[in-house]
């Protein structure tokens, strides 16, 4: 699903959006991460809504977010309630969402300027198998 045409200024963006990977500006990411207006974390290790623990909210309190949108995949998947209650009681918001509504809600926050973070939850990849 292509989000936007134009390159907003100043900030990172999704271009797209796809059940296994997202495009940032013009790089595709096959791997969880974090996007905030100014910084890219990438590797984020969380997998599976399951595996999104207090450690996860840990990371993306970090990066002093007003608000989280929590992308869960191809479908809206609530996680463990008690990542989502270390979130607001630093007074966080947190939004659960499928991803491609998750990049399509950051790209319009990130655009007003106000302090979001996209924690996008991919699909691990297994490696592929060597050829011995």
């Amino acid at each position: 699903m292509q989000l936007t045409h134009e390159l907003p200024e100043g900030h990172f963006f999704f271009r797209a959006c796809a059940p296994d990977a997202v495009t940032v500006v013009d790089r595709v990411l096959t791997a969880s991460l974090l996007l905030a207006p100014d910084r890219i974390v990438e590797n984020w290790p969380v997998a599976r809504p399951g595996d999104f623990d207090v450690a996860a909210a840990e990371s993306i309190a970090a990066l002093e977010p007003e608000v989280v949108l929590l992308g869960t995949g191809q479908t809206q998947v609530f996680p463990p309630r008690e990542a989502l209650v270390a979130l607001l009681r630093r007074h966080i918001g947190v939004e659960v969402m499928a991803n491609a509504a998750a990049c399509r809600t950051y790209n319009l926050l990130a655009g007003e300027g106000r302090r979001v973070v996209a924690a996008i939850i991919l699909p691990h990849r297994a490696a592929p198998a060597s050829a011995d």
